[in-house]
């Protein structure tokens, strides 16, 4: 099994952002390609599904898949809190009838956090390739302590834009955030973040139980 169709399940639409990042690690890991790794959706869906627990049985009647990744931000807990709120819905998904193979995927404290390292994407992302105006990015190792990296990223992108007066006004970081992963094809210097390295072997122990149906 080589080549998987997965589901992400996730808070809001921008944590799409996580697709590649989640690819390169399967890919890292053990050679594994995603042929599909659609959002689930659940905009359309009426009654929407209140729980995490609903939400996981719902995507995988909605989005039939080999493996579901479960995005939850740790934001101000700790990750292992976070984790077992997973671990929680998803016992009881299975109690549903969902039989598959699951990942946490727990960034500390948010997705930002792990797209602040790359700072010739950051540059591009921004539209200023060429830029050399200091982004003031907080050192990798210390991101996990930083209370706010969504706004630091969006500082560093307005600072490599270079723009001023009213084109500074009508810059709009959200906009751009998800070029950063345009021009990032190495997510390594990651391995520093206790997060990802958390994540990283949830994928190496995901493969290693040939996809038995657990949450990793």
């Amino acid at each position: 099994m080589n080549s998987l169709r997965a589901t992400l399940v996730c808070d809001g639409t921008s944590d799409a952002m996580l697709e590649p990042i989640i690819r390169w690690v399967f890919r890292e890991a053990g050679s594994v390609l995603f042929s599909e790794m659609p959002m689930a959706d659940f905009s359309r869906v009426h009654p929407r599904p209140k729980t995490l627990a609903a939400r996981l049985e719902m995507a995988v009647r909605l989005y039939p898949c080999d493996v579901l990744f479960i995005h939850r931000d740790a934001e101000r807990d700790p990750r292992r809190l976070r984790h077992d709120e997973i671990r929680q819905a998803y016992d009881m998904a299975v109690g549903v009838g969902v039989r598959l193979p699951a990942v946490a995927v727990v960034p500390v404290r948010m997705l930002e956090a792990w797209l602040c390292f790359n700072e010739p994407a950051i540059r591009q992302a921004a539209g200023n390739p060429n830029g050399t105006t200091p982004l003031s990015l907080p050192p990798l190792h210390q991101i996990e302590h930083n209370p706010d990296p969504k706004s630091a990223l969006h500082h560093a992108l307005r600072s490599a834009s270079e723009l001023s007066g009213r084109r500074l006004k009508g810059f709009d970081p959200n906009r751009h955030v998800r070029r950063i992963l345009d021009h990032t094809d190495d997510f390594s210097p990651l391995r520093q973040l206790d997060a990802f390295q958390a994540f990283e072997e949830a994928a190496r122990r995901t493969i290693a139980s040939n996809w038995k149906p657990d949450l990793y």
